[in-house]
This record gives C-alpha cells, sequence and structure tokens, in this order.
C-alpha cells in the first residue's frame, strides 16, 4: 500500500499512534534496499494468518522448497487441505512468540495490528527476516513483484510507492522477456562446465559467453523462430574458437 494510504487512518505500526502521520514512513523511498536472491531449500519459513494473503504467502515459500509452517486460529480451505497432505505444518492457535524459534524468515499476514507489531518486534530482537504484509514500517525485507520463467526470476520494486505500477511493469517485462530468454539460459547453464573447464579465467570465460549472447545471428531470435539447433551450433562454434584462443 502507498504510504499515503496511511494518513490519517488508524495506526497499523510499532508506533501505535492514535492516528497515522506517516511519520514512519518518511524518508522510505530513500532506502536503498540491498537486492538479493534467497536459497530457501529446506529452509523453515514461518507465515502468520491463515487468509487469502497466507495463502499466497505460503504458495510462494513453497514453490521455492521451504518448510512451512502456518499460525492461525482458521485457515483458507487450500491451506487447511496443505496441513492435511503434510505439504505444511499448521499450528491451528494465535501467533506466540515461540513459533519463531528455528525459523529462517517470517511473513506476517493478518488484519490484527496488535500481533503484527508483535511479530515484527519478535524478529527484530532474534535478527530474523520479517516481512509484514502491507505495513512497510513492520518490514527489514520487502517482496518485489516477480516475473519468473524457468530459470529466470526478473524482480520488479518501486520501493513501496507504488504496487500497480510494480503491477503494470510485471505484465510489461512478461510479454518481453519470456520462454525464449529462458531456454537460452538452460542452453548455456549446459556450457558452464566445459567453460569451467577449459578457460582458465574469469575474463575468457565471461568473453565466451557474451559471444554467445550477443552473437550473430541472434539466439533470442533463433529460439523465437523455434530453431534450437541454430543456438547449439552457435555456442559450439564459440567453444571451438575460445578453446584455440
Amino acid at each position: 500500500m502507498p504510504a499515503q494510504a496511511y494518513a490519517g487512518k488508524e495506526c497499523v505500526c510499532q508506533l501505535r499512534l492514535d492516528a497515522c502521520d506517516q511519520s514512519c514512513v518518511r524518508g522510505m523511498l530513500d532506502t536503498p534496499f540491498y537486492i538479493a536472491c534467497l536459497n530457501l531449500q529446506e529452509r523453515s519459513c514461518l507465515v502468520v494468518g491463515g487468509g487469502d494473503v497466507g495463502l499466497e504467502k505460503v504458495d510462494g515459500l513453497l514453490a521455492c522448497g521451504a518448510r512451512v509452517t502456518l499460525v492461525a486460529p482458521a485457515a483458507h480451505p487450500a491451506l487447511e487441505a496443505y496441513a492435511r497432505e503434510r505439504s505444511i505444518e499448521w499450528r491451528a492457535r494465535r501467533y506466540e512468540a515461540a513459533d519463531l524459534e528455528g525459523a529462517f524468515l517470517v511473513i506476517a499476514a493478518t488484519d490484527d495490528s496488535e500481533v503484527n507489531i508483535s511479530v515484527y518486534e519478535d524478529a527484530e530482537r532474534r535478527a530474523m527476516l520479517v516481512n509484514v504484509v502491507d505495513v512497510p514500517p513492520l518490514c527489514n525485507f520487502i517482496l518485489p513483484a516477480i516475473v519468473r520463467t524457468g530459470p529466470l526470476a526478473i524482480a520488479i520494486s518501486t520501493s513501496g510507492a507504488s504496487p500497480a505500477l510494480a503491477k503494470r511493469m510485471k505484465e510489461e517485462i512478461a510479454a518481453a522477456f519470456g520462454e525464449p530468454y529462458a531456454r537460452l539460459a538452460l542452453l548455456l547453464n549446459e556450457a558452464r562446465g566445459w567453460a569451467k573447464a577449459t578457460l582458465p579465467t574469469y575474463q575468457d570465460r565471461k568473453a565466451f559467453f557474451e559471444s554467445i549472447v550477443n552473437g550473430d545471428p541472434d539466439p533470442i531470435g533463433l529460439l523465437r523462430s523455434g530453431d534450437e539447433q541454430a543456438v547449439r551450433e552457435l555456442i559450439d562454434a564459440a567453444r571451438g574458437a575460445h578453446a584455440a584462443a
């Protein structure tokens, strides 16, 4: 939610003001975020809140191989189904600080400000990653809009200024960078082992891959036309040229 939308409404952050004066988000857009891609495979992640938004966050974590625990007195039917099939652990009760023990990160997705504040403060004391959905002051990391195609993941963030703009950009980027780029990434990955074993320096390997990506003919154009074999031949030609050098 844009910061302006909070003005005059009941405070939802740790300041607990009678009415939001936006003091907690002043300068938010000046914060330089350190962009990173987290490996959540088999890591314990906690989601607090079992509604539609909680389901969205659980789905995102499961897609990345996380071990997900849900804490919520009641849960969306799809979350109940995940619990029955043991895809997630569901603690069917209110949040407790002890729920954070052993977790790598926590996402709070409730409509209860006091619960959200508690999750944030408890996580901060443990130096944990914490995100309270739609409340930027209660986050030490934010979740960008993601375009994901195969191995490619493109993140779009407006630093909380406009989720609507991020959504538009996501749709446009997805249309521009789709399956051909994902396929090229996979083909280039197949060549990584050869490059590491054959080309002695980082600069050599960089030149090898750039000669393919920026090659003539254009590998993306070839893939868009369905000619994967021509791209493989382009990669083989680059191997020959760089091995000889």
